[in-house]
């Protein structure tokens, strides 16, 4: 590692949708790093003022603003909005709704199973700026 002031560590979260998307991570508007599943991004920082965009090209994070006053080193993460947890609710929801309408024939039965569908591609396609998340993985460790 380099001589510098900060670091800042960026891991990307073990999700099922992330492991779809190539994630870069864009320091300062010039610097892109690569963030990969396996291993964390460590960026040393010389200056105070940093910005942190998180792309995969479609999608982008409101730019993260992070300011220090003492060398130490921030641990963040990368996550995505819908988490493993809400994309099998959401497919167990279409199936069965799809199921119970193809049983019965009620029409309004399998026109609800379409609705995780159009949750996902409404946070998807819509609600961009949101898709990605920067979070804080860990304390902020003071002592270099």
């Amino acid at each position: 590692m380099s001589d510098a002031s900060y670091y800042i560590i960026i891991a990307r979260k073990n999700q099922v949708l992330l492991s779809f998307l190539n994630i870069r991570v864009i320091v300062n508007n010039k610097e892109i790093y690569p963030l990969l599943t396996t291993e964390p991004v460590i960026i040393p920082v010389e200056d105070d003022h940093l910005s942190i965009v998180i792309t995969d090209g479609f999608h982008f994070t409101r730019p993260l603003k992070l300011a220090y006053d003492q060398p130490g080193y921030f641990n963040l993460e990368v996550a995505c909005i819908v988490d493993d947890l809400q994309l099998l609710g959401g497919s167990l929801l279409l199936v069965i709704c799809y199921l119970l309408g193809f049983y019965t024939g009620l029409f309004i039965l399998k026109l609800l199973s379409f609705f995780p569908i159009v949750w996902f591609l409404f946070f998807y396609y819509v609600n961009r700026k949101n898709f990605l998340q920067i979070k804080k993985a860990g304390k902020r460790i003071i002592k270099k």
